[in-house]
């Protein structure tokens, strides 16, 4: 068989482009077909493509190193940024109530992480800058953040930038002495130094600075899943866990507290003659009331409507805010004004119209001006009670209840387009990741560092997408993005990093996995069961969480969505999610915070 030139040039000339892109995609299919390979339930998922990407590396496959760093870097910003716009809108609000216990939590694994990993790297991995490479690379796989060992790698890069900097200034000041003195001869240059001609040992300069972080990260990797699950089932077993009893009090303690429709009597003549609105119980709680029946006429219920007795009113909102309406107002009924024939309609409209977008529902004023009640706000699939307070996004769909004449303005005033949601808004996601990069270049000088400390690619982008999808809009620009597209491009960004990662390190990851295999494996696990194992302990024993709570916590400190997969499949149910997301963001930024810090302490110091 004759291979025709372009094909054999393609193939062979590993410092093309296209070689470099080929190389890359069939690194990303192979590992994600090795991905989706189960064994008993569990995967190692999208760290497929690391192995992958180990494997084609030690069989020769070499790819120009300027396309890898570049589409490593890119991958990486994609990844993180993506996942600061979905988890955005919900961060600052999981920091309230339940949200700040998980937190708490999740923060204090973390720091027993990175506690034990500068222990391993001091006794058994080597007091020098090997071993601490091979002990960050283990922190990143054992707690599976790939944003941390970015980060890590990015901080060596900085550190050994800054030795060479500092080398040149030396050598050009040794230079700039000798010429100035008087027993030097005039004609007789100095003598070159070999560290003269020394260029910066970034990353870019120095392909395989980051090869024993990615070789360790590929050691620990499994052993993180795998640590993570065997966790959840010692808590089970050891506490006797029955998962039907942990959903009912998980369901009793409203930690992701259902909306309920609830009829009631008006019996209390203290509220006779005074407007809903003044009704104790409302206000913050969340309840909404929405209809009003008097003489067989059902009527949109406003905050001024004056009650009289014998009124029936519906209510909608959080279980606990309607059992405390019920004690103030009087007795539930069999009586549904929704049953009742009357003009009054129900519609869900869609949050598309720029001007509403950021508007919390007192700036709406609906009711003012539509005499509309807005009962409750769909978000990501949850449904969230009203305030006056809430603040409606891009995207969301709201639940109002109104006359049919009404409808059409309110229409109007929100947009109700779903094509809205399709159209990509590229101009704020691009200046969004573009202010990311800024952001994470600043340098902040911190006491006690000898450098200072710079979020990076890595958390520069995720705190900036978190912030703007927080806001939501500014002016025209709205940070917004379809769950299609945010898991489309969060998929492609984390992809295209752990193959660029994978072919960097390849080379050398079996000589690296013979001489410290067993050893890194050992100290990879303890690094993920400790923390979690202590943490999860104390959390049921002592504080008596919720063991459906528990499992999406783990989960979440680890950012590990396999461990998420298995603990809804562990209790039947989607709930875990809840404290999953609740303590993501935090996690991923302290994570990617640690592993800088922890090589600015030990390696520049």
């Amino acid at each position: 068989m004759i291979v025709m030139p372009w094909f054999f040039d393609l193939l062979t000339n590993r410092e093309s482009v296209a070689h470099s892109l080929l190389a890359i995609m069939l690194v990303s299919v192979a590992g994600l077909a090795l991905g989706h390979i189960r064994f008993k339930g569990v995967s190692v998922g999208i760290a497929g493509v690391l192995f992958a990407g180990l494997a084609f590396a030690h069989f020769g496959m070499s790819v120009n190193h300027d396309v890898l760093h570049f589409l490593r870097e890119f991958g990486l910003i994609l990844f993180v940024f993506t996942i600061g716009i979905q988890v955005g809108p919900g961060f600052f609000a999981s920091l309230r109530k339940t949200g700040l216990p998980l937190n708490v939590a999740a923060a204090a694994i973390v720091l027993l992480g990175v506690g034990l990993s500068v222990a391993q790297w001091r006794y058994f991995l080597g007091a020098d800058e090997a071993g601490l490479r091979a002990a960050v690379g283990l922190m990143s796989g054992a707690t599976t953040n790939t944003p941390s060992m970015a980060a890590g790698t990015a901080a060596f890069a900085d550190v050994e930038a800054r030795r060479a900097a500092t080398t040149q200034r030396t050598i050009q000041t040794s230079s700039q002495t000798s010429t100035q003195s008087p027993t030097t001869s005039s004609t007789t240059p100095p003598a070159a130094s070999p560290a003269a001609s020394a260029e910066p040992h970034t990353a870019a300069a120095n392909p395989r600075a980051g090869g024993v972080i990615g070789s360790a990260y590929a050691i620990a990797y499994p052993i993180g899943i795998l640590g993570v699950l065997l966790t959840m089932i010692v808590i089970r077993i050891a506490f006797r866990i029955d998962i039907a009893r942990e959903h009912r009090e998980l369901a009793a303690g409203g930690t992701n507290p259902t909306l309920d429709v609830l009829n009631l009597e008006l019996l209390n003549a203290a509220l006779v003659g005074k407007a809903i609105r003044m009704i104790p119980t409302l206000g913050d709680s969340g309840v909404v009331i929405t209809r009003l029946l008097r003489d067989r006429q059902v009527q949109v219920a406003g905050p001024d409507q004056v009650l009289q007795l014998g009124d029936v009113v519906t209510a909608v909102g959080p279980t606990k805010g309607l059992e405390d309406l019920e004690m103030i107002v009087g007795r539930r009924t069999a009586i549904d004004a929704r049953a009742i024939g009357s003009d009054i309609t129900v519609r869900r409209v869609l949050v598309s119209r720029a001007p509403s977008v950021g508007k919390n529902i007192s700036e709406l004023g609906l009711r003012e001006k539509y005499g509309v009640q807005m009962t409750r706000v769909i978000r990501s699939g949850f449904e969230l009670p009203v305030t006056a307070l809430t603040r409606l996004q891009f995207g969301d769909r709201v639940v109002v209840v109104g006359e049919s004449a009404s409808m059409p303005a309110v229409i109007a005033e929100l947009g109700d387009s779903p094509k809205a949601l399709d159209r990509p808004l590229l101009i704020p996601i691009l200046l969004g990741i573009a202010i990311g990069v800024i952001f994470g270049s600043i340098p902040i000088a911190i006491p006690g560092l000898p450098m200072p400390l710079k979020l990076g690619l890595a958390g520069g982008p995720l705190v900036v997408a978190i912030v703007l999808s927080r806001v939501n809009r500014i002016g025209p620009l709205i940070w917004y993005m379809p769950n299609s597209a945010n898991m489309m491009l969060r998929e492609l960004g984390i992809v295209l990093f752990l193959a660029c990662v994978g072919l960097l390190s390849g080379e050398s990851f079996i000589s690296t996995f013979q001489a410290h295999g067993l050893q890194w494996v050992l100290v990879g696990a303890a690094i993920t069961i400790v923390p979690v194992m202590a943490v999860g302990i104390i959390a049921r024993a002592i504080f008596h969480m919720n063991y459906i709570t528990l499992v999406g916590l783990l989960a979440g400190s680890m950012t590990d969505p396999p461990a998420l997969a298995f603990a809804q499949g562990v209790t039947g149910s989607d709930a875990p999610t809840v404290s999953y997301a609740t303590v993501y963001p935090l996690v991923m930024l302290l994570r990617v915070l640690a592993a800088q810090i922890v090589v600015l302490l030990l390696a520049a110091g």
